[in-house]
C-alpha cells in the first residue's frame, strides 16, 4: 500500500515540494492569479523560483531633511506620570505573532507565507511514497482579491459568514484517478473548520480544460459535500457549510 503524507507549505523546503502543473505553460509555484485581481497570471515564470537578492539599504535618516532630529525624545502621551515604559498589565494576554517572510525567499512563497502568524498556512501538498502528487491552495477570502471580485458578481451569495476559499486543486498526471485530490481537499476542509471557519467556497472555471484551470469541477466538489451556490454555465460557485 502506498504511503500518504500531507505537508503544510510553511517553509521553503515544503514550498519546493509543490508539484509541477500538467500543462508546462502554467506553474503553481509562480502563480499570482488569485492574489492579484488586475494583473495576476498563472503563467510559468522561472525567474520567480529564484531567491531575490537583498533589498538596497535604506538611506540614513541623517540624509533626510524632513526626518525629526535623532536626539529628540519620543514621548508617549498615554503613559501616566513619569513612567517612560509600557504599563505592566498582569491580566493582559501575551501573544507573539509570527510575521510572514518577505525577503530572501521566492516571490510565490512570500505570498503563501504572508498570513502565517494570524491565519496559518495557505497551502498543502500530498506526497505518495515521498513523491509530491497533489497541491491545494486555500485561505481567507481577504487573501484572494480575484475571488472577492468573482463573488461580487453574485449578490445572492451569503454575506455572513464570509467563507474561506479553496482556489487551487491540482494533481500530477501520473497520480490522477487515485483519489489523492479529494483526500487533500477534504483535509483542507477539516483544517478550515478547526480554524473557526463556518463555510468554504471553490470557483471552477468551466471555460478552460482540465490542465488549464485549477478549480476542479462541480462534480468533484459535490462528492466532498459542496453544493452549487451559483449555477453559472462558465463560473459556478461551490459552497460547503463547515
Amino acid at each position: 500500500m502506498a504511503s500518504i503524507r500531507i505537508v503544510n507549505v510553511d517553509d521553503e523546503p515544503a514550498f519546493r515540494l509543490i508539484p509541477p502543473c500538467a500543462d508546462p505553460g502554467f506553474d503553481h509555484r509562480t502563480c499570482d492569479y488569485w492574489e492579484d485581481a488586475d494583473r495576476g497570471s498563472r503563467a510559468a515564470r522561472s525567474a520567480w523560483l529564484d531567491v531575490p537578492g537583498d533589498p538596497p539599504p535604506r538611506p540614513a535618516l541623517a540624509d533626510n531633511p524632513f526626518a525629526p532630529p535623532a536626539d529628540r525624545p519620543v514621548v508617549n502621551p498615554f503613559l501616566a506620570g513619569d513612567d517612560d515604559g509600557p504599563l505592566d498589565n498582569p491580566f493582559a494576554p501575551t501573544r507573539t505573532i509570527q510575521r510572514g517572510r518577505t525577503t530572501g525567499v521566492p516571490r510565490k512563497f512570500a505570498l503563501l507565507d504572508r498570513g502565517r502568524g494570524i491565519f496559518g498556512t495557505y497551502a498543502k501538498v500530498l506526497l505518495v511514497d515521498g513523491v509530491p502528487a497533489t497541491y491545494v491552495q486555500f485561505g481567507p477570502l481577504s487573501a484572494y482579491p480575484r475571488a472577492q471580485r468573482l463573488r461580487d458578481l453574485y449578490p445572492q451569495l451569503p454575506v455572513m459568514p464570509l467563507p474561506a476559499v479553496i482556489t487551487c486543486v491540482a494533481t500530477t498526471p501520473e497520480a490522477r484517478r487515485h483519489g489523492h485530490a479529494a483526500r487533500l481537499a477534504a483535509a483542507v476542509c477539516d483544517d478550515l473548520a478547526q480554524r473557526g471557519f463556518a463555510a468554504v467556497e471553490a470557483y471552477p472555471d468551466l471555460t478552460r480544460g482540465a490542465d488549464q484551470q485549477s478549480g476542479a469541477t462541480p462534480a468533484f466538489w459535490e462528492a466532498l459535500g459542496f453544493a452549487v451556490a451559483v449555477a453559472d454555465a462558465r463560473f459556478p460557485v461551490m459552497r460547503r457549510e463547515l
